[in-house]
């Protein structure tokens, strides 16, 4: 059995369904590749324009139904597996474009600010590339949701897209 310096073996002991070392390796590949594929706002409007783009919000129904980028689809982390993912994203060469609660703030209620290492982009872009999809984007930079061009949804959301005060 092959040891990873944090004293792990290259497979998960007991559990052929959990492979933190493929984990690791997964996101080391993944990692150079996303750096690529983060977007500005600018670019992040565009993409989202385009009927065959999928604008996917990863967080729980809650948080989504609070407040979301306008057009997204949800399907909350926990619940990606291949059926689920195929349900939302049929074709793997589709292009999809994520954002979560840490590109937001001034909207603590719907985009509460995770640990920067913990954040759910990186989670999520590295869950969708394992899963097979090619054509991932991020949006990059943290936005005042109180002052973007973005344009909301969600009952935290005016009918002109804009946070409620």
């Amino acid at each position: 059995m092959t040891t990873l310096m944090s004293g792990l073996s290259a497979a998960d002991e007991g559990n052929p369904n959990i492979d933190y070392a493929g984990f690791l390796r997964q996101a080391a590949k993944v990692g150079k590749e996303r750096e690529k594929r983060r977007v500005t706002v600018d670019q992040f409007l565009e993409m989202i324009q385009d009927e065959d783009t999928i604008l996917l919000d990863a967080r729980s129904v809650a948080m989504f139904k609070t407040l979301h980028v306008r057009g997204a689809v949800n399907l909350p982390f926990p619940d990606f597996t291949e059926a689920t993912l195929a349900k939302v994203i049929p074709n793997k060469k589709t292009r999809v474009v994520i954002y979560c609660n840490n590109n937001f703030k001034n909207a603590s209620q719907a985009f509460a600010t995770k640990a920067s290492i913990a954040s759910l982009n990186i989670n999520t872009f590295n869950a969708l590339r394992s899963y097979g999809y090619e054509n991932v984007y991020e949006l990059k930079p943290l936005v005042d949701a109180k002052n973007t061009k973005i344009p909301f949804g969600g009952t935290a959301a005016d009918k002109d897209g804009r946070l409620k005060d």
